[in-house]
């Protein structure tokens, strides 16, 4: 059984800002199904949480399991995005112009 309750459903589309509809296209499952899930009307199939569940984490989101505190989602840790590999020296055409007055040793 797929741990995903509707609570957890609303909270991991709110942290990626995801409308129902962004969601049912990730998971490829109606958005009359996701409605009534989240609103505690229905309980989809497992197979149908199991999209759910792994569209939302491959959005970015972790599930925390029940663990005393409650069941809980948080957003995974990001990457930089940038490349902070400090060996490695890039030069752009605007600096490699000598622009130094004659005589300046530059």
């Amino acid at each position: 059984m797929t741990d995903l309750s509707s609570a957890q459903c609303r909270a991991a589309r709110a942290l990626l800002a995801w409308s129902q509809d962004d969601l049912s296209s990730a998971a490829n499952v109606a958005k009359a199904t996701i409605a009534n899930f989240e609103a505690g009307k229905r309980s989809p199939y497992d197979r149908t949480l199991q999209d759910m569940k792994q569209a939302l984490e491959a959005g970015g989101v972790v599930f925390i399991p029940e663990n005393g505190g409650g069941a809980g989602v948080r957003l995974a840790k990001r990457t930089n995005s940038i490349d902070t590999n400090e060996t490695e020296t890039v030069q752009y055409d605007e600096y490699l112009e000598n622009d130094a007055p004659p005589g300046a040793g530059g």
